[in-house]
């Protein structure tokens, strides 16, 4: 008899069946739903929320685990890239996507929350073991464990340049965006290293949810009633739910008289209307209105001077959305499907004009984290042809004396400033308008005469103004 064979032999340990968490799935659910199908975490959590709910998975603390797990961890994905790097022995290209994911997921609880880091490792580990089987699930464990050793901040001295030498990568590796957007960002910015660093870690913090009361249907004292509802900064109308919920359990929004719109949003369309015109003040045009937020605001101030809107919106599902946001209306309104670049209305049609056009989205990073991961430099190239042709179109459409509003959800110069001098180059018949009188109380509104918010210094996404009036 062998050696080996006198030797007892350890009973095999029996299999166990990985311990389905709920929580965790939902958030890979979505994380590989955002991966596979470019969709947006802001659409697709949602719905997968409220089926939990249905279901009976889900309390109220679990859905907001789910949520921070997601959001937390897009938003941090190239910092946690770096750090997973270093923690595998492959390019990171080399790893599978859905083991991508998981491995984020668990460095997030390890890196950005307060969850026990045997608990974070536990529970992505058996995480893996579900959706990924128990062979990759060990190497996720292994990975977890070399993560687990540092905090953030001893990582960020680990996997980020320093400063000195290269501060844009810097900058990207600590506060999770890609080089190119924070040379843009900083050059539109301006300044120094404090407000950069200020705007970039702004983009990583969780945005409140901002209502809007629609005015002659709704107000902001009726949204104060709602629980932790507090007055916005700047816009008379706006409401900040300052510990999330859900806006669809408001009465006012459910029935339509008030909807979820960032101040900023809020703040172009206030802006527009209360530009000073030469002459009538009876038609107003909404360019490119959807979804359908700024459409519904300026229609209900439009309303209560006895003006009617025109909200113009090209893809025929976005103006389901202008139509939805705008029904109830107490003035005078139209939606169409119409593209802005080949206008149905005639020339000098109307007396204020809002073209707030397509653009890369670079300043709604907060609530569309994914949304910087994307983006490409040449995607500017892409958007500038349309850009500068609508806002041709609301030259040509508003009436002598009238003023375009220009906006876009980017501080990009070459969104911004450089689509509004360009048409002011081959348009002697244009003049910029000083837009920040039109703001009175708010700080910080830039050199002028156009107007740059920032989610660092306003609170609201990074929108851009610029208002012009047609002279001949």
């Amino acid at each position: 008899m062998s050696e080996q064979s006198r030797r007892p032999q350890r009973p095999a340990k029996p299999y166990r069946r990985p311990q389905k968490d709920p929580v965790r799935v939902l958030a890979f659910d979505a994380l590989r739903a955002v991966d596979e199908r470019d969709a947006y975490a802001n659409l697709v959590l949602p719905p997968l929320l409220r089926k939990a709910r249905e279901n009976g998975d889900f309390d109220a603390r679990d859905a907001a685990l789910a949520t921070e797990l997601v959001y937390g961890t897009l938003r941090r994905q190239g910092t946690y890239d770096a750090i997973i790097a270093r923690c595998v022995d492959r390019p990171l290209r080399e790893v599978d996507p859905p083991v991508l994911d998981v491995l984020s997921l668990g460095a997030h609880q390890l890196l950005g929350t307060r969850i026990p880091t045997h608990a974070a490792v536990s529970a992505s580990v058996e995480l893996a073991r579900v959706v990924l089987g128990d062979g990759r699930a060990k190497f996720v464990n292994a990975v977890l464990r070399k993560i687990a050793q540092h905090d953030l901040d001893g990582w960020l001295e680990l996997v980020a340049p320093p400063y000195d030498e290269d501060p844009e990568d810097h900058l990207a590796v600590v506060h999770s965006h890609p080089r190119w957007v924070v040379s843009a960002l900083w050059d539109s910015l301006g300044g120094g290293r404090a407000g950069i660093e200020e705007l970039l870690a702004a983009d990583n913090e969780r945005p409140e949810v901002t209502l809007v009361a629609r005015p002659g249907r709704a107000t902001a004292e009726e949204l104060l009633t709602e629980d932790a509802a507090v007055a916005g900064d700047w816009s008379p109308y706006a409401v900040r739910l300052t510990e999330g919920g859900e806006p669809g359990a408001v009465t006012a929004v459910r029935e339509g008289r008030a909807g979820v719109q960032d101040e900023g949003s809020q703040l172009v369309a206030l802006a527009l209307a209360n530009a000073p015109l030469d002459g009538p003040d009876e038609k107003w045009l909404d360019g490119c209105a959807g979804p359908g937020g700024k459409a519904a605001l300026l229609a209900a101030l439009a309303a209560e001077r006895g003006a009617t809107l025109l909200a113009a919106e090209k893809q025929p599902h976005r103006a389901g959305l202008v139509a939805k946001a705008l029904a109830g209306n107490p003035g005078p309104f139209q939606v169409i499907t119409a593209d802005g670049t080949r206008p149905p209305w005639r020339s000098g049609t109307f007396d204020r004009v809002l073209m707030d056009v397509p653009c890369t989205g670079l300043g709604a990073l907060r609530r569309r984290p994914e949304a910087r991961w994307r983006r490409r430099p040449e995607d500017l190239d892409n958007f500038a042809p349309l850009q500068r042709a609508l806002l041709r179109t609301a030259l040509d459409s508003v009436r002598v004396g009238g003023v375009v509003g220009y906006a876009t959800c980017s501080p990009h110069l070459a969104e911004t400033r450089a689509v509004v001098a360009d048409l002011l180059k081959q348009h002697p018949d244009a003049e910029l308008i000083d837009a920040r009188p039109l703001l009175p109380g708010v700080p910080d509104l830039g050199e002028g005469p156009d107007i740059q918010l920032w989610p660092h210094k306003h609170g609201t996404d990074a929108m851009y103004l610029a208002l012009i009036r047609r002279t001949a």
